[in-house]
């Protein structure tokens, strides 16, 4: 039986003008490792979008091999990263970070967010060559229950990493969501300059693949083609993800910093959410986090999991009790509005 997914933002393939640039380039010949005019011009668009016009930018192919990279070359051996107990490099990654042989320093999770007092915290834990030294921040914006941090929250964890020499990395794997979030007050240029380095999420957000990082504190690159190489990640065919990244940051007729195919189809994922959640308010329904972007936690009985179910895919996130448990459903860029109101459609009728 057929069902309609709302498990994660990336079961679709790629949009239609991704495609199209494929197709078209496709029997072009190109350097190769990500030397193509494809994957120079996407830097050069991200660089523009960041309002960073000397950032290196690289394009990776996925999130993990994306944050353990990055991560891993930022740090020396004996540093470890810290991130929450819920952070993606802790929870979803099959210990990835610490297979580069780093720690994963633990600090408490508050609604997913890191703060200032934490981090003090942990490094108070670390005080001397005893310990391995906590030496960089990591957060995902979102975060992993789709919250956004605020301009107020993040200038301070940034002048806090700055002020303790501590880098902060942020995890962009749905960074559109979070940036066109109604919740959102912070730009993408203001975002990246608070942070010493970052990722654009491509996979969750339209394209077939690809991550693109940006150091936006000078010089953290440094041999940092050699160290994708030696890690197997520098593709041969790098053309496949710089036209990924054309596709997304293409100028459009509207000209407009916001109108790019990247915010457009990020938009589009909160707006399904959106439409979602207010027929979990309609119906009264309690939410394990407040709806931020296109990730939702509704608290649901387990009888009526049970019969969604029969329709729909999901994601059963965390137990209650002995009869209710919390679910997470993602929309995506590709959700169809028919699919949203099929869902609105049934769980109304459940809860009548």
């Amino acid at each position: 039986m057929y069902k309609i997914s709302f498990k994660n933002d990336y079961s679709e393939g790629a949009h239609p003008r991704i495609l199209e640039i494929l197709a078209h380039s496709n029997m072009e010949q190109m350097d190769g490792y990500g030397l193509d005019p494809y994957s120079l011009q996407a830097m050069e668009l991200i660089r523009t979008q960041t309002g960073m016009p000397a950032a290196p930018v690289y394009i990776l192919s996925g999130g993990t091999q994306t944050n353990a990279i990055v991560i891993s070359h930022l740090l020396r051996p004996y540093q470890s990263v810290m991130a929450v107990n819920t952070g993606h490099i802790h929870m979803r990654e099959a210990g990835a970070i610490e297979a580069t042989g780093h720690r994963v320093t633990i600090i408490p999770d508050r609604d997913g967010k890191v703060t200032p007092e934490d981090v003090a915290a942990a490094l108070q834990q670390h005080p001397d060559e005893h310990c391995v030294q906590p030496a960089l921040v990591y957060i995902s914006f979102p975060t992993e229950t789709g919250l956004v941090y605020t301009r107020e929250e993040l200038h301070r964890l940034s002048d806090f990493c700055r002020h303790n020499k501590l880098l902060l990395y942020a995890d962009g794997a749905r960074l559109g969501a979070g940036l066109t979030s109604p919740a959102c007050d912070i730009t993408l240029p203001e975002f990246a300059r608070l942070v010493d380095a970052f990722y654009i999420g491509g996979t969750k957000n339209g394209a077939l693949l690809g991550e693109a990082v940006v150091f936006s504190t000078p010089d953290l690159d440094t041999e940092f083609r050699r160290y994708i190489k030696q890690h197997g990640a520098l593709l041969a065919k790098g053309r496949l993800l710089g036209t990924q990244f054309v596709g997304l940051f293409e100028r459009t007729p509207e000209n407009a910093p916001d109108s790019t195919l990247f915010f457009r189809l990020a938009k589009h994922a909160n707006k399904m959410a959106a439409q979602m959640t207010a027929t979990f308010n309609e119906c009264g329904i309690d939410m394990l986090v407040p709806p931020q972007t296109n990730q939702l936690f509704p608290i649901l009985s387990n009888s009526m999991i049970t019969e969604l179910e029969q329709k729909f895919d999901f994601f059963h996130w965390e137990t209650i009790d002995s009869y209710r448990s919390a679910i997470r459903l993602v929309t995506s860029w590709a959700t169809p509005e028919e699919h949203v109101e099929e869902w609105n459609r049934m769980f109304k009728y459940l809860t009548i």
